[in-house]
């Protein structure tokens, strides 16, 4: 996962050096933006997330399980947003999404010696379909011709809508729970366009919720003690 946050830091910055060089000049579009109380946009993106799990007292002194390792995959996000002006640099945006594709999975090694119908190596994937509720803070620099930047802070909930499907439900070999709360951070700059605002953005997400529905009565399950989630996002947002 890091090392796609560096390279997804790497191609943010690129593009920023890129575009700040190309669109910073003498005539400016839309100039009467900054003026407006509210706005509407549209986003499109792409996540990369992450399970972060903390073992737990049984996984350490039973070892009917070598290993137990969480994983998540990425998906494409769709979604719309509103943002307000609360003052010359502050502003607030809700940004509900819908994030599509993605997958939670767990990998184990079983220890030969206690498994002996099983194979040794167990995968178990939960198809996982995400809507989130963001709602940020941002503050935003001066503006340079039709170029600004802006940093992000805000919190989230997300709901799990394949958490109750059968898909997530046939095994019954580990769960995890429908909500998960969560901060996060990131950064972005405006490119004012003639006929609208292209906005590319990075954002870090980390659940604060334990999001394991933990039944200590099966194996796959009991070796975990908390899971949280975590997610790196690159969004393109389409304002008017």
């Amino acid at each position: 996962m890091y090392n796609l946050l560096w390279k997804q830091v790497i191609l943010f910055c690129l593009i920023f050096f890129i575009s700040n060089s190309l669109f910073s000049q003498r005539e400016q579009y839309r100039s009467e933006h900054d003026n407006l109380s509210y706005y509407f946009g549209a986003t499109l993106g792409y996540n990369i997330g992450s399970l972060s799990a903390q073992k737990s007292d049984k996984f350490l002194m039973d070892d009917s399980v070598l290993v137990a390792e969480p994983a998540s995959s990425g998906g494409i996000s769709i979604g719309i947003h509103a943002t307000a002006k609360i003052s010359k640099h502050w502003q607030a945006r809700f940004n509900p999404q819908i994030i599509l594709g993605g997958a939670r999975y767990f990998t184990y090694t079983l220890n030969s010696k206690y498994s002996t119908n099983e194979p040794i190596e167990q995968r178990f994937t939960l198809p996982t379909t995400l809507v989130s509720f963001p709602f940020s803070f941002k503050f935003n620099s001066d503006r340079i011709d039709n170029f600004r930047t802006y940093l992000l802070l805000g919190v989230k909930a997300d709901v799990d809508l394949s958490a109750g499907s059968a898909a997530r439900n046939q095994e019954g070999y580990i769960k995890l729970k429908k909500y998960c709360y969560g901060v996060e951070a990131g950064i972005g700059f405006n490119l004012f366009l003639r006929f609208f605002t292209l906005t590319p953005e990075l954002k870090i997400s980390y659940g604060l919720n334990n999001i394991l529905d933990r039944n200590p009565d099966l194996k796959y399950s009991s070796v975990f003690s908390s899971i949280q989630s975590r997610m790196i996002m690159f969004s393109l947002h389409f304002e008017d």
